[in-house]
């Protein structure tokens, strides 16, 4: 079965309204920061609506305009729409998307007790109601001091009079009713196809809604139609500026989780049913997950898969214009959402930063070409400390033109060592460049340790499954089970040498480091992938030997990472009780990993943060995870021993404590691995190191290194 047939609903056309698109792949309306400060498009923020447009989206809805900017502004760099001088910077992106076949629009926002501009510009909150709970507690957990800093830099100007949030009146919600119908009218004067109102997410039509934040005793409060006017206001109003002809839509929370008295699944159908009665053309359905760090990971920014779905659904059946569906949802579920009856429209963000080409790739029946989001936050975390997105498999993203792969002028002969992300990354784009290219790894597969890291991260897997298949398609001489020495280097005399051989680990200076209840990061993943060195094997029992080569002769563990993570529910090589040593990402991944597993962990950092190398949302979901499971977590501890039957550490006050564990593993010591490098760089050659091996920067900054490198040489 070819792809267009298999996706045939994705891929055929839909309509909003008067408005056709040429599939049902809906670019989501994501913040990006990349405007200027001033609400204005810049020619970064433009191309990077043109790639996704390109790309074969059939909708691009671009992200929130603030309608009555600066005031209600959600960021420091979004757009304005305000007034008329913000037009024809949008005339020019509309043109650039239509010029490649994909309609746009552009959502409507206030962002209410979110709106970080008015604080940093010391103007109250606009919000329902004076006794509205507010965010900032809650997303400051578990944050880095230098996080905080950049967070709460801009709030030095407190609104006059010391309170942060202003009651609107009557008089003031009418004027912003009008400021949303101008914004619209002015997005039609910008050729764009329609105009979604942000109805959700804890902005200020959300807050409305919601029973939480609405304490209002006037006609805006109480019962759900009274909640509901200024969102059937602005439809109103909106339609009496651009017409019937023109789409409007709007965005809806179908849930508040986790938020007492917040929207509920009933209230959203029944707001859903106001809003198509008034007027609009479709209903988008999101979801908030109110303000705490494992909020925004149950929605907005979901992390189950299809999680959002069944709320899409539920309104599906009671309104009868088309419901778009996001949230993690694959275009294979997507598919079935679209065949079941579920919606009509599915949304993606984070899939179309990671791959902007995902819709043409489908259509062309290539998805092994897709490269996949690995839903590690990196995207949106940029936001949370005021800096513009960008994604960590794919550089390129908000970066277009730097980052455009040309043709060489002078093709060398390269050689790549070490098959990990950074490698293959640096292969496929100077390979694509033209360059002849040699890639060496010295395992029998290529992942490095992405392939190993994906028994706790499912989603690496899936980025060395499509890094390996570009390479396997390029005209690229691959040698596994190749270690390279300088013997090699200077057998091959490649023009270039690109060394992405990855980190080492140092064993840190602890007393009773060597016993056989003390295992690595590394060691461990070797043991479950069923190819322990030499080393690990010694530590391990005969019959738990015999194990794993049976595992690996039979089961082919090695190259099966799934098969892996399944067994390991049944058996690991490790105690009831275990003692990471090291907080940071790789630790908390391993920590992760273990409790899901039954066992009872105690993480171990010498400094004063956990995992800073994570991402911003991806930390306070792993943490509140670990800390669900009962895991203790211990940050500023100095390390003094590992004896027979417990670790015995000092705390940063001196006080000594013993921390019982039955294993004890090594998830820190780690640092760039150079010896190669040290040993070749004295014979005149044009070297270059990638990723870990040059500094510790995980997948983001091993990819970014193969991508730049591999467009350099």
């Amino acid at each position: 079965m070819s792809e267009s047939t298999r996706l045939r609903e994705l891929l055929r056309p839909g309509r909003i309204g008067p408005l056709e698109t040429r599939n049902r792949i809906v670019m989501a309306p994501m913040g990006s920061f990349l405007a200027e400060e001033d609400g204005h498009l810049n020619e970064r923020h433009k191309l990077y609506y043109e790639t996704r447009a390109k790309g074969g989206v059939g909708l691009v809805i671009v992200e929130v305009a603030a309608v009555d900017f600066p005031r209600g502004a959600a960021m420091f760099r979004q757009i304005g729409l305000s007034d008329d001088s913000f037009i024809p910077g949008l005339v020019d992106l509309a043109e650039r998307i239509h010029r490649h076949g994909a309609k746009v629009s552009i959502q409507l926002q206030h962002a209410g007790k979110i709106a970080t501009r008015d604080l940093a510009d010391g103007r109250p909150l606009s919000v329902p109601s004076a006794d509205i709970p507010m965010p900032m507690a809650g997303v400051l957990a578990d944050l880095t001091a230098d996080e905080i800093q950049q967070i709460v830099k801009n709030y030095e100007r407190l609104p006059e009079g010391g309170s942060l949030v202003h009651e609107l009146s009557v008089q003031e919600i009418q004027e912003i009713v009008t400021r949303f119908a101008e914004a619209a009218s002015r997005a039609k004067q910008a050729g764009f196809d329609g105009v979604e109102i942000h109805a959700g997410h804890g902005y200020l039509i959300a807050e409305f809604l919601s029973q939480a934040s609405n304490k209002r005793q006037d006609h805006y409060g109480g019962k759900l139609e009274n909640r509901a006017r200024i969102l059937l206001e602005v439809i109103g109003a909106i339609r009496k500026v651009v017409g019937q002809d023109f789409p409007v839509w709007c965005r809806l929370d179908g849930k508040e989780f986790g938020i007492e008295d917040g929207i509920t699944v009933e209230d959203a159908r029944q707001t859903a049913k106001l809003a198509e009665e008034a007027g609009l053309n479709a209903i988008h359905v999101s979801a908030y997950g109110g303000p705490s760090g494992i909020g925004f990971t149950e929605a907005t920014l979901v992390h189950p898969k299809a999680g959002l779905l069944p709320l899409a659904a539920g309104i599906k059946k009671v309104v009868r214009v088309p419901v778009i569906a996001v949230g993690r949802i694959t275009p294979e579920q997507g598919e079935r959402a679209l065949r079941e009856g579920q919606a009509d429209f599915i949304a993606m963000a984070r899939p179309l930063l990671a791959d902007p080409e995902l819709p043409n790739k489908l259509a062309a029946g290539r998805p092994e070409d897709i490269r996949p989001c690995i839903y590690c936050y990196t995207c949106v975390g940029q936001i949370f400390v005021n800096q513009s997105l960008r994604c960590a498999v794919n550089p390129a993203t908000a970066r277009e033109a730097e980052f455009e792969i040309e043709k060489s002028e002078a093709p060398k002969q390269v050689l790549v060592v070490g098959g990990g992300p950074a490698g293959m990354e640096a292969a496929r784009v100077a390979a694509l460049r033209g360059h002849q290219v040699t890639l060496c790894e010295k395992q029998r597969r290529l992942g490095g340790t992405a392939l190993f890291s994906s028994l706790v991260w499912e989603e690496n897997g899936d980025l060395v499954d499509y890094l390996r298949t570009q390479i396997e398609k390029l005209p690229i001489d691959l040698r596994l089970g190749q270690e390279v020495t300088p013997e090699t280097v200077a057998e091959l005399q490649p023009d270039v040498t690109l060394l992405a051989v990855g980190a080492k680990r140092e064993a840190p200076a602890i007393r009773g480091v060597e016993r056989r209840s003390v295992l690595s990061g590394d060691e461990l993943r070797q043991i479950m992938a069923g190819a322990p060195n030499r080393v690990t094997a010694a530590k391990l029992s005969l019959w738990q030997r015999a194990l794993l080569w049976a595992g690996h002769t039979f089961l082919g563990l090695a190259d099966h990472p799934s098969r892996v993570r399944e067994l390991s529910k049944r058996w690991m090589p490790v105690g009831k009780r275990v003692a990471v040593i090291g907080g940071g990402l790789v630790g908390l991944e391993l920590a992760e990993f273990l409790v899901k597993r039954g066992r009872h962990v105690t993480v171990l950092e010498e400094g004063e943060w956990l995992a800073p190398q994570m991402a911003i949302p991806r930390r306070w979901r792993t943490l509140h995870e670990l800390r669900e499971h009962g895991a203790v977590l211990l940050t500023g501890v100095r390390f003094e021993a590992i004896q027979e039957k417990g670790m015995a550490i000092i705390s940063k006050e001196g006080d000594p404590r013993t921390i019982e564990a039955d294993s004890v593993i090594l998830a820190a010591g780690v640092v760039p691995n150079r010896d190669l490098y040290e040993a070749i760089r004295a014979r005149d050659l044009e070297v270059h190191l990638l990723g870990d091996c040059s500094k510790l920067s995980y997948i983001e900054g091993s990819i970014l290194d193969g991508a730049r490198i591999g467009r350099a040489i």
